[in-house]
């Protein structure tokens, strides 16, 4: 029987990071006690140093901070679509009028 995957929160990730950013653990004694294989491991404590240093993750973020900005760029991003839209829209609207139909 095939086995199912594990999924993680955040907070779970940050705080496996922590173990071994802030309190010393090393990689193999936070996998030891977590139950977490090697590379998870590895790959959240790389992503939470990223995040330390201001660099916004491409998935999903650990820290709080790096979740609202990247909810902020994805409200941003949208905004910036709307109004091209809107600009689009002006301008086939003006084009209309200036060209009346019988």
């Amino acid at each position: 029987m095939p086995q199912k995957r594990r999924s993680f929160s955040p907070e779970f990730k940050q705080e496996a990071a922590s173990l071994v950013l802030d309190q010393g653990y090393s990689i193999q004694q936070a996998c030891v006690s977590l139950g977490v294989g090697e590379s998870a491991i590895r790959r959240w404590v790389n992503q939470l140093t990223d995040e330390r240093n201001g660099i916004t993750p491409k998935g999903k973020a650990l820290t709080p901070d790096q979740r609202r900005i990247q909810e902020l760029e994805a409200r941003c991003k949208r905004l910036e679509m709307e109004k091209e839209i809107l600009k689009k829209a002006t301008a086939l609207l003006m084009s209309d009028g200036m060209n009346p139909t019988r």
